[in-house]
């Protein structure tokens, strides 16, 4: 340790992660309400524009899994820096993107800065905070993960409503900067870095195999049967394999898999992957549903999503106080009832659905959401020793990443395919309200994947059980 424990002050190390954080993870959903803006004006494809989202999250997919390394090569403030600066750059450049190829890459910058933040986040707060309060803590924690992309289509639905799609960039600047200040004042170094081996085949396995899925399951609106889907996930499934086989066999892997050895951490990474898939793919299809099949404005889309969010932050750190005293089961079941419960009302949404039970929807989802993902993840991260931190948070914020790609991607498909199946149906497919009426079919098609994914999150959530710490 650089700094002794009784020498950390925790709540400036924790306030600074988590206004990083918000902003970094805002960007993951700001921009799906601009995406019809974005198809207009750059002359693109629906199938095309998904990319800002799921490029993004491919970008931490391949990133995320060497962060146990990098967390063991680098100092706290190091890395957040690092983070901060990679954060502001990529924000900048997206603010004066002027074709889409610069925004794309735009968001791969920022995507690489939160790849450095998110891990460091979660080993902090398990280095720093004990056992027995880290479920208020992570409660915090998951106010931001939550609440973040959950109002991000919000926040950029005000801002669409009175400027272009660029001051969603530009009204994030400042609050990075102000992040970065506030860490350069108040982070600490709260680990001692060990600068272990750095094994480069494993990290090439690593970006062959993580990258190959989430490219294969992003490409998958061209066709399940497509080489660009299935050449990808062969590439992908290969390296993966060869990945494992290289971690097992070194003294000094980049990714310790010997936490998968404790139940209850494989169980609440599962639990979170399922979760993950739920709540990305639908913050994807609920802008794109209320925009087309209703015609609201950004505006009044955002608006609708708002008191789901809020309600998500508000009660996210009470979750973490009752997780601390009564456990995880108590609150993952009930939640896993309540979000199946929400996905079954969005498979039946159409163009005579009320704004009101959108609303209703939406929060209650969002509450459900709240009880599953910070009790099935502290829980899981409880059970790790210390040593095995790094790689618990990296495995963890690297399938949360790939899942969150893997469920995008397959609601755009089922999306896409849902509405040529209904265009297929009508005598003329150019009438617009067809078009609408195909558009709206294939939405309700891509929550019925979610509310599978969902019901069989609430199967495995019976198998948690409390760890002790």
């Amino acid at each position: 340790m650089n700094t002794s424990k009784q020498a950390i002050k925790p709540m400036p190390i924790i306030i600074s992660l988590v206004v990083a954080g918000f902003v970094g993870l805002f960007s993951e959903t700001a921009l799906n309400m601009a995406l019809n803006s974005l198809i207009t004006t750059f002359g693109i494809q629906e199938t095309t524009v998904h990319w800002l989202t799921t490029g993004y999250l491919l970008t931490l997919g391949i990133l995320v899994p060497i962060s146990g390394l990098i967390l063991q090569w680098f100092t706290t403030r190091q890395l957040f820096t690092a983070s901060l600066i990679l954060s502001i750059i990529g924000t900048l450049i997206a603010a004066l993107a002027p074709v889409f190829g610069v925004l794309m890459i735009a968001r791969v910058v920022q995507a690489a800065g939160t790849a450095l933040l998110l891990p460091l986040m979660f080993n902090t707060i398990l280095v720093i905070i004990p056992p027995k309060n880290r479920g208020k803590v992570m409660g915090v924690i998951g106010l931001v993960i939550m609440f973040a992309p959950a109002v991000g289509p919000t926040l950029s639905g005000l801002i669409l409503n009175n400027f272009t799609w660029h001051w969603i960039f530009w009204f994030s600047l400042p609050l990075l900067i102000a992040a970065l200040l506030f860490g350069f004042v108040y982070m600490q170094n709260v680990t001692e870095p060990t600068k272990p081996k750095i094994d480069a085949l494993s990290i090439v396995y690593s970006t062959f195999g993580f990258g190959g899925i989430v490219y294969g399951f992003s490409s998958t609106s061209e066709g399940w049967g497509h080489l660009v889907v299935v050449l990808p996930l062969i590439v992908g499934a290969i390296g993966l394999a060869f990945f494992i086989h290289r971690q097992l066999k070194l003294e000094q892997p980049i990714l310790d898999l010997r936490a998968f050895r404790y139940p209850m951490f494989t169980v609440g990474l599962i639990i979170i992957v399922i979760t993950m898939m739920v709540i990305l793919s639908s913050m994807i299809l609920l802008p794109l549903y209320l925009q087309t099949s209703l015609a609201l404005t950004t505006f009044a889309a955002g608006l609708l999503l708002l008191p789901g969010g809020i309600i998500n932050g508000l009660i996210s750190p009470i979750m973490g106080g009752l997780f601390d005293r009564f456990g995880p089961k108590f609150l993952v079941i009930p939640g896993f009832v309540i979000i199946l419960g929400a996905m079954l009302g969005f498979t039946t949404v159409d163009m005579e659905t009320t704004s009101a039970w959108i609303i209703g929807l939406h929060i209650v989802m969002m509450i459900g959401v709240s009880m599953v993902m910070m009790p099935a993840q502290t829980n899981g991260l409880n059970q790790l020793p210390a040593d095995l931190y790094p790689d618990g948070t990296a495995i963890m914020n690297t399938l949360q990443q790939v899942s969150g790609a893997i469920g995008t991607a397959v609601a755009i498909s089922i999306l896409s395919s849902g509405t040529a199946r209904f265009m297929n149906t009508v005598d003329n497919p150019a009438d617009p309200m067809n078009q609408v009426l195909g558009f709206t079919s294939g939405v309700q098609g891509a929550f019925w994947f979610g509310t599978i994914i969902a019901g069989v999150g609430l199967i495995l959530s019976f198998f948690i059980k409390r760890v002790k710490v």
